[in-house]
């Protein structure tokens, strides 16, 4: 069986944060798709342990015009190492350094479309950064949830975005395997 194999793409726009790009595959059949892939510079998402607790930002999102739950996470900027972006995400929009830092899991969060490639964190050792503020856009709500809490609140369906939901996860499967002490 042959593989589908990209014949031409062309950008159709550029944007500040994104560009899209309309691919040509030539697929099964020998037939040619046209595709539209969003074309992203990478993100990272961290899982901030305080105190037995794992913090969270609500924010408002406009791309679904309501404010949701959700791990501090953003966009790492161009020449930024992923780390040294979780880091800065972290201050920015909780306000907290963390002391040590694990990498947990790196995917792509929308392959459909999309290749954006997103690196999740665990920080531990929060320490409180005096000053820290979000950035101009950003009104965030800033909150400590227990384990027990994240996971209702996954249960139920009220944690909507899947960066958030691989995070919790991870997070609690590491709990129930190692004890949530030894994740804190």
């Amino acid at each position: 069986m042959l593989r589908p194999r990209l014949i031409s793409s062309r950008r159709l726009y550029s944007g500040r944060l994104v560009r899209l790009d309309l691919l040509q595959v030539r697929g099964v059949g020998d037939r040619i798709h046209d595709r539209e892939v969003v074309r992203h510079p990478g993100a990272v998402a961290i899982v901030p342990l305080l105190d037995g607790k794992v913090l969270l930002v609500r924010q408002y999102r406009a791309p679904i015009d309501k404010e949701i739950w959700e791990l501090p996470a953003g966009t790492i900027e161009p020449g930024e190492e992923p780390l040294e972006c979780a880091k800065r995400e972290l201050e920015e929009e909780t306000g907290y350094r963390a002391r040590e830092w694990r990498k947990l899991a790196e995917f792509y969060t929308t392959p459909g479309f999309c290749d954006e490639r997103m690196l999740l964190f665990l920080a531990r050792g929060l320490e409180p950064r005096p000053g820290a503020r979000p950035a101009e856009e950003e009104s965030l709500e800033v909150r400590a949830f227990t384990f027990a809490e994240a996971k209702q609140m996954l249960l139920r369906g009220e944690l909507e975005d899947a960066k958030t939901i691989i995070g919790l996860v991870m997070g609690l499967a590491l709990a129930a395997d190692k004890g949530l002490d030894k994740l804190v």
